[in-house]
């Protein structure tokens, strides 16, 4: 049947203590390439590096260890992404963040709009908390 993947488990080595880090670090840090990165990003809203002026995105160690604990449970414990939004307890936050993305500036005409939308996503993450 099945052969088990008998995969080595690596064992990180410190990496440098900064205040922050560009993706080109970070990429070589979490050993993926930069664009796995970005898409962990779209796929996990709780990761959101800032970006500094120039655009660039900018990592904290915080950060690292996310995502460190994401490559983990996706390629050593085979997780799906969404087995990792589970076990990281955000669960069906990319319908939510599709929702959010449709809804774009040139769509708000009123004030009370933005309103209404702000309360209907703070009633729905107070949901996802209880």
């Amino acid at each position: 049947m099945y052969k088990q993947v008998q995969e080595k488990v690596k064992h990180y080595k410190p990496f440098p203590d900064k205040l922050f880090y560009k993706i080109g670090e970070v990429s070589k840090i979490v050993d993926v390439e930069p664009y796995v990165l970005r898409y962990w990003e779209t796929e996990f809203p709780f990761l959101r590096p800032r970006k500094s002026k120039s655009g660039q995105r900018i990592y904290v160690k915080k950060d690292i260890e996310v995502l460190l604990k994401i490559k983990r449970l996706l390629y050593q414990e085979r997780y799906t992404i969404e087995g990792v939004r589970k076990k990281l307890g955000f669960s069906s936050v990319t319908t939510d963040l599709k929702d959010d993305q449709k809804l774009n500036k040139k769509d708000i005409k009123q004030p009370s709009q933005v309103i209404e939308h702000v309360k209907k996503r703070l009633k729905e993450i107070l949901s996802q908390l209880q």
